[in-house]
């Protein structure tokens, strides 16, 4: 896929809001790091308050995935989970448009060695990631270090889309954002020994998933990652980042390739990804992406799991 371009489209009246509003956020966005982290804990508790429908998704899922917490336990988790995505949208903006040196200052990396070696080896590497909260800004961070193309959804608004687009491309000149539905790209990408963010943590339908224990529930597990590693010739390698509580920046660790993989069968290899997944999300789960709605899709003749959306 071509990398983003501008289009004097983009300039209509009709995107003029949207316009007013990304330069207010550029402009904010300038603030000291730590204005912005209390910044983005007001916009969290703000969005607690106000966002019922996503509050009682991530009570759910909560509910779900930890029953040995107690409910005040699960109710700080579920606040502290608010407020990570309040400071996550101010951290989107700091990939995008912070200067390069600024936003390398918050970030350490563990594990470089192994995307390097794989590179060295004209070894195509899937980046296997999670839909934590600082997603964006680790991907930034690590794209400073070594070039990684990325999986994405196009926005239906094309000026986000554009302004998404280029803010995740500008890390690395020669970097592109990959649609998620263009297979083949992806397994040319990985066939040309090069490293793609891909997160398979999320629940993309029946179609194209298995059921697999996933924090002890029955979970709509792609298998496409089995699929991908053995078509693109490339080795998994776990990718992790959190934001660190002292408040000074960001540990992203690059983990060692998953050996034997794919294994046996595909139900072992998603088997294998959801404890994985597990461990990386019992290590910072305030951190975690609870708002997607994980355990929609239900096996044949199991009751719903969430309470249905009004419209």
């Amino acid at each position: 896929m071509e990398r983003s371009r501008f289009s004097r489209a983009l300039l209509h009246p009709r995107f003029w809001p949207l316009w007013l509003g990304l330069a207010l956020l550029w402009l904010l966005v300038q603030l000291p790091y730590a204005w912005l982290l209390a910044l983005g804990r007001l916009l969290g508790a703000l969005m607690y308050r106000f966002a019922r429908a996503r509050r009682q998704v991530v009570e759910r899922n909560l509910q779900l995935c930890f029953p040995q917490l107690s409910k005040q336990e699960q109710q700080r988790l579920v606040r502290e989970n608010f407020a990570s995505m309040g400071i996550a949208f101010f951290e989107m903006a700091m990939s995008w448009w912070w200067y390069k040196p600024r936003l390398r200052r918050l970030g350490t990396v563990e594990g470089l060695e192994h995307l390097q070696q794989a590179a060295a080896e004209g070894q195509g590497v899937i980046l296997m990631a999670l839909h934590f909260t600082t997603l964006e800004i680790g991907a930034n961070l690590l794209g400073q270090l070594h070039t990684i193309d990325g999986m994405y959804r196009q926005h239906k608004n094309p000026l986000f889309d554009f302004v998404q687009r280029s803010g995740r491309e500008r890390q690395n000149l020669d970097a592109t954002a990959i649609e998620r539905e263009d297979v083949r790209s992806m397994l040319k990408v990985l066939r040309a020994g090069r490293a793609i963010w891909y997160a398979p943590d999320q629940d993309y339908g029946r179609k194209q998933s298995i059921f697999l224990p996933l924090f002890g529930v029955n979970a709509a597990t792609v298998t496409a990652t089995s699929k991908f590693a053995r078509l693109g010739k490339a080795r998994v390698v776990p990718f992790t980042q959190q934001r660190l509580a002292d408040g000074s920046g960001y540990k992203l660790v690059i983990h060692p390739p998953l050996q034997d993989f794919p294994g046996v069968s595909e139900e072992a290899d998603c088997l294998r990804i959801n404890q994985w997944i597990e461990q990386a999300v019992r290590a910072c789960p305030e951190q975690y992406l609870w708002a997607h709605r994980r355990f929609k899709t239900r096996p044949f003749g199991e009751p719903k799991l969430y309470k249905k959306r009004r419209r």
